[in-house]
Formats: C-alpha cells, sequence, structure tokens
C-alpha cells in the first residue's frame, strides 16, 4: 500500500508540474477534468447521486456539470480573469436548479436542490481559482503557494502530529489530528513559504523585506484554511457514512480526498495575492 501510495503521489506531483508550468487551455482542460471527478464524488458521497438507485442522475447533477463546463470554459476564454462574468454563471447556475426544482415540483426535495449547488460551488468553482492564480500576471510562480499552503502544511503536520502530537484537534471528527501537529504545519508552511519569497523577489526584483510579510501571511493564512478544508471534507465523509469520496487515485482515494485542502487554499492565494501585490 505504501508503494502504491508513493508511485501514485509522483506521478499525480507530475501532472500538477506539467499542469502549472504550461498553464493555458491545457490547464484548464486538466483542472475541468479533475472538478468534473471531484464534484461526482461529492454529489455521490452526499446523496445528489444515488447509486444503484432507480433514478441515480437527476437534472441537478445534471446542471451541476454543464455549469462545470461553462464556468472553466468562460475562465479560460476571458483572458482578463473579470470576476463579475463568473459571478453571472454562478448566478444563473443557481437560478437554472430553482427553476428545474420548481417545475418538477414537489418530487425532489429543497435540500437535494441545496446540496447540488453547494457542490458546484464546493468543488469546481473554488478549484478553478488554480487557474485564475495562474493566469495572474506573476502567477506561474504564485500558484505554487496553493499547494505549499495545502500539501506541505499536511506533511508538516503529520510529521509534528507523529512526533509531539498530544491535545486532539478536533477529537470526534479527527482523532488522529493534534493541536501541536496543526502547529507545526503552519510553522512548517510559514518557512517554506519564506524560502519561496526569496526566489520570487529575485525574479521579479522586489527589494522590500515586506514582500516576505506577505508570504509569512500567505503561508499563515493558507495553512490555516488548508487545515479548515482538510477538516470539512472529513466532516462531510463522518455525516454521509463514507471512507473514501473514491479510488481514483490509487493508495489516496479520491479526487476529493487529495484536493480537499488545495479546494480552501486556491482562492485565498488568489484574493490575498490579488490585494497585496496590486495584480
Amino acid at each position: 500500500m505504501f508503494k502504491t501510495r508513493v508511485i501514485s503521489g509522483a506521478i499525480l506531483i507530475i501532472l500538477i508540474a506539467v499542469m502549472n508550468i504550461t498553464g493555458g487551455p491545457l490547464m484548464g482542460a486538466i483542472l475541468f477534468l479533475i472538478a468534473v471527478q471531484g464534484l461526482f464524488e461529492f454529489y455521490r458521497a452526499t446523496g445528489v447521486y444515488i447509486e444503484g438507485g432507480e433514478e441515480r442522475h437527476n437534472v441537478f447533477e445534471r446542471i451541476g456539470y454543464v455549469g462545470t463546463a461553462i464556468y472553466f470554459l468562460s475562465a479560460v476564454i476571458i483572458k482578463s480573469n473579470s470576476l463579475l462574468k463568473l459571478v453571472l454563471i454562478l448566478c444563473i447556475v443557481c437560478i437554472a436548479m430553482l427553476a428545474a426544482y420548481v417545475f418538477t415540483f414537489p418530487k425532489y426535495d429543497g435540500y437535494l436542490v441545496m446540496k447540488a449547488f453547494f457542490g458546484f460551488m464546493y468543488v469546481p468553482v473554488m478549484l478553478c481559482f488554480i487557474y485564475l492564480t495562474r493566469s495572474m500576471p506573476c502567477g506561474e510562480y504564485l500558484v505554487w503557494l496553493i499547494y505549499i499552503s495545502s500539501w506541505i502544511c499536511d506533511t508538516c503536520a503529520y510529521l509534528t502530529g507523529m512526533k509531539f502530537g498530544k491535545r486532539k484537534l478536533a477529537p470526534v471528527l479527527s482523532p488522529h489530528k493534534s493541536v501541536e501537529g496543526a502547529i507545526g504545519g503552519i510553522i512548517g508552511t510559514v518557512l517554506i513559504s519564506v524560502l519561496f519569497s526569496f526566489l520570487f523577489m529575485k525574479v521579479y526584483d522586489l527589494k522590500s523585506a515586506g514582500s516576505v510579510l506577505v508570504f509569512v501571511l500567505l503561508g499563515i493564512v493558507g495553512a490555516v484554511v488548508s487545515q479548515v478544508g482538510d477538516l470539512a471534507a472529513s466532516a462531510f465523509k463522518r455525516n454521509n457514512d463514507v471512507k473514501d469520496y473514491g479510488v481514483i487515485i490509487p493508495g489516496h482515494g479520491g479526487i476529493m480526498d487529495r484536493f480537499d485542502s488545495v479546494i480552501f487554499t486556491a482562492p485565498m492565494i488568489y484574493f490575498l495575492a490579488a490585494i497585496f501585490f496590486g495584480i
């Protein structure tokens, strides 16, 4: 199992590296496939998609997939990254789901509509911020902060928790996670972010020490929200008696098992970078 996990993890990292370096339509296409699979896993876990049911695919699930395709296509086409136009798509998807709910009433429960729209917001919309970050003027570097804030944090938290973990962070939800591990994850992320900042400043000829402080802030916020994202995904699984979201990544589980923290860090890095670097 460990060997399988390492091999599949290495393949995933190579795919992510190629995607981030290439950017553009190829990146958009790969992220779209990741988002669709992640959305399917979330819908299956939360009962929007009922495996083996009489009506496995319902109209809200289909609207979610179509909305995902339109959202990613718009993100790739809109070179200015106009969030206003992307917000319009969110409104259209919401209205489409509500219209389907109204005109099929009382066939579907209202909670199904809410779960379907939340899944659309939670998975593809937030994942798309990876592409939006990469499309920034200095996005070829900034996009790596998304993974530093999530996967580096996760690794540092795991190692610190194994060595020093005593106090449980969320004992009912995730008994193996500790307060010490969470702190170690934040510290490790900040250290890597600071090292990354020197490369960033050298490339863009930035001399100000304030730039390092910005990366410290990005590291802290990214590490905190990534751990919240990890726990949130676990909470959804616990509520629905699901062990893993899927098996598409051998040794890791599904897309949602591997990208649960990335989903949270992507929009935070995008907005903080836009604010502090004025891009």
